[in-house]
């Protein structure tokens, strides 16, 4: 192979690598199911076997991104916790950021590493102070913004007023994507109103920290009248026209415009409608894309993901993580290039060399 086919085969290389990487941050008030929200993905891509939640002390499980002591004594995320794997072929970095607003700062430096945000509400309390700041702290950087609306097998509030109440508060429209089959109680799957497939669940006796039975059927046909009553089913079936009528349309560039955010349906602690949500954002969130900088002389610079130097940026810094002596750990957000042992970089303020000597990577449980 000449060079120049060689060059070719591997920025082909590098641009399918980019193309598979998602990176993105969960936000939501504290006590939404944010982090609990988090854990199932990790379910879901084979991480775990069972999930834990964050107020796991009955249990003796607590949620794999709380790692330090103190969040899994008080129920809370305090840090911002990244963590890397595969999930149906594409590479996922998932930032768990702190609720609690004692600990918001760690929150807005993290979204600054993110593509996308998934934004978790309540289906009780809707759209609440914290998520607000956060909601702007994202929009102020121009992120797309996924909602999920959590808790539906508790009682809550009407979909419609949830939706109406982000676009007033928010300033952003509303799309549904899917729709409740049920409530409170009654709550047993989601509607996909793209192809109108019911994705009906079996809760399981591990309440929730396993994978729960799935059936597909389509709404329109007579096996749906096999899975809900006949008045159930006619309630819902209005429901889904209405909206595929009356809703908002998705439109992809609208959304990556963050003019739009897809809504989807359901419990983050019983798995309902949980794995619909992430396969729906691994075909619509982005992949990386460039990044803007500015060089010493004060030049702004377009850093694009393909480009082979590497480049990267500190997003936050992490004391105590091992508990086994005093360390400290700088998480960079890798730009453009390749890392490598031992490579040296340029810090970009004083032009100073640096080595890298000792990276770490975090995986579940476990720093290595």
């Amino acid at each position: 192979m000449d060079s120049k086919a060689s060059d070719a085969a591997r920025r082909a290389e590098l641009e399918r690598q980019v193309r598979r990487r998602r990176t993105f941050a969960i936000i939501s008030h504290p006590d939404a199911g944010k982090t609990t929200l988090t854990e199932k993905l990790l379910l879901y891509a084979g991480m775990v076997r069972t999930a834990g939640m964050v107020k796991g002390r009955k249990t003796g499980r607590s949620a794999t991104s709380d790692w330090m002591t103190m969040e899994q004594e008080r129920g809370i995320s305090i840090t911002a916790s990244a963590m890397q794997f595969v999930y149906r072929d594409h590479v996922i970095n998932i930032l768990d950021t702190p609720g609690h607003q004692d600990f918001s700062e760690d929150t807005y430096r993290t979204l600054a590493a993110a593509d996308s945000v998934i934004m978790v509400l309540d289906a009780a309390k809707g759209v609440e102070t914290q998520t607000r700041k956060l909601f702007d702290a994202a929009r102020l950087r121009n992120i797309p913004v996924f909602t999920f609306i959590n808790k539906w097998d508790m009682p809550g509030r009407e979909p419609l007023d949830l939706m109406a109440e982000v676009e007033e508060i928010l300033g952003i429209a509303a799309s549904p994507m899917n729709w409740p089959i049920g409530r409170d109680k009654t709550f047993r799957g989601v509607v996909d109103l793209a192809t109108r497939q019911m994705h009906l669940y079996t809760k399981t006796s591990a309440a929730g920290a396993t994978i729960p039975d799935l059936t597909l059927a389509d709404l329109n046909s007579d096996d749906a009248a096999q899975h809900l009553e006949a008045d159930e089913l006619e309630l819902l079936r209005e429901e889904v026209e209405l909206m595929l009528e009356a809703g908002n349309p998705f439109e992809h560039d609208a959304f990556l415009r963050n003019e739009v955010t897809p809504v989807y349906f359901g419990s983050a602690l019983t798995n309902f409608g949980v794995e619909h949500l992430y396969d729906a954002f691994l075909d619509l969130a982005p992949p990386p894309g460039p990044r803007h900088a500015t060089d010493r002389d004060g030049n702004d610079l377009s850093i694009a993901p393909d480009d082979p130097h590497f480049s990267a940026f500190v997003f936050k810094i992490q004391a105590n993580m091992d508990p086994r002596h005093r360390d400290c750990v700088a998480f960079l957000r890798i730009n453009s290039g390749r890392y490598h042992d031992d490579l040296q970089v340029h810090v970009g303020l004083d032009a100073r060399k640096m080595r890298l000597p000792r990276p770490h990577s975090l995986v579940v449980n476990d720093r290595s």
